[in-house]
């Protein structure tokens, strides 16, 4: 049984089409993705583009650890021990202040 010219080329046809839906259908999307990180950018406060790089310095390094250590037994204790190892930070530092908190949490 031979197939008929017509037939092929109503087919070839259809084919075309669903092309062709599918090409604008991309394109649509590749526009939406273009303005989607444009203002991904602007929400975060900044052009898009490659982030800066924070150097940090020895003594900012260990500021940021005693910070950290400071901020993580503060969580763990009670309002009236919270007050008195910021007295004692305020008297004899931030070191003074992690050891008394230190025993405080355990």
């Amino acid at each position: 049984m031979a197939i008929r010219r017509s037939t092929v080329r109503r087919s070839l046809r259809s084919i075309e089409r669903a092309f062709a839906d599918i090409e604008s259908t991309l394109k649509r999307l590749a526009k939406r993705v273009q303005q989607a990180e444009r203002s991904a950018g602007r929400r975060r406060g900044r052009a898009a583009g490659p982030r800066r790089t924070v150097t940090l310095t020895p003594k900012r390094r260990a500021q940021l650890k005693l910070q950290g250590a400071y901020m993580g037994y503060m969580r763990q204790l009670k309002p009236a021990q919270k007050a008195r190892v910021k007295a004692v930070k305020e008297r004899r530092g931030v070191e003074a202040a992690i050891r008394l908190a230190k025993s405080l949490a355990s």
